[in-house]
């Protein structure tokens, strides 16, 4: 893979996850309504940074959940024999919650779609609200994104890569291409 394009640094992410914070706190008024549910496995970490952040600007503790959606997706033959499912961690009633959901890309739509379907195994929650840092566009299905960290065109052979310091040991989001195309 060869690096096209470095989109953001560490400094642009930790920004970005700022402002994202700061919107969820603008919209839900209610934050005691709320839940933040990361998809594994970047989904995660973002969720946890601003779950951080709205815990320690608004002084309120909120529910925060982990989301493995494994077993719910429609390309699970295309994944091979065994895929790796690393489990959802949600310990708390999603019923009547305003779930904000969190995933790194929004691309196709499906990761979103599938775990739209795992989270209403647990309940039915009031609201859910979907938060992506990066919105690269291609959907193939009707969803879209609440919270937007930055809209990123892309044509549909290129890749985006987040990468975050808890995983990869850099914050940074690429644009990558195979080698050759």
């Amino acid at each position: 893979m060869k690096v096209k394009a470095r989109i953001m640094d560490s400094k642009k992410i930790a920004t970005t996850i700022k402002r994202l914070a700061m919107e969820i706190v603008e919209r839900n008024r209610e934050l005691k309504e709320i839940a933040i549910i990361g998809i594994r496995t970047r989904g995660v970490i973002i969720g946890k940074r601003i779950l951080e952040i709205i815990e320690k600007n608004e002084g309120v503790k909120i529910d925060f959940g982990i989301l493995d959606i494994t077993l719910y997706r429609d390309d699970l033959s295309k994944i091979g024999p065994n895929p790796i499912v690393k489990g959802t961690e949600i310990n708390f009633d999603v019923t009547d919650k305003n779930i904000i959901l969190i995933d790194d890309v929004l691309f196709s739509g499906r990761t979103v779609r599938a775990a739209l379907d795992s989270i209403m195994d647990f309940g039915r929650p009031k609201a859910i609200q979907l938060l992506v840092l990066i919105d690269r566009g291609h959907r193939e299905l009707p969803i879209q994104a609440d919270y937007i960290g930055k809209v990123l065109p892309t044509s549909k052979r290129e890749i985006v890569e987040v990468k975050v310091k808890e995983i990869d040991g850099i914050d940074e989001v690429l644009i990558v291409e195979e080698e050759g195309i």
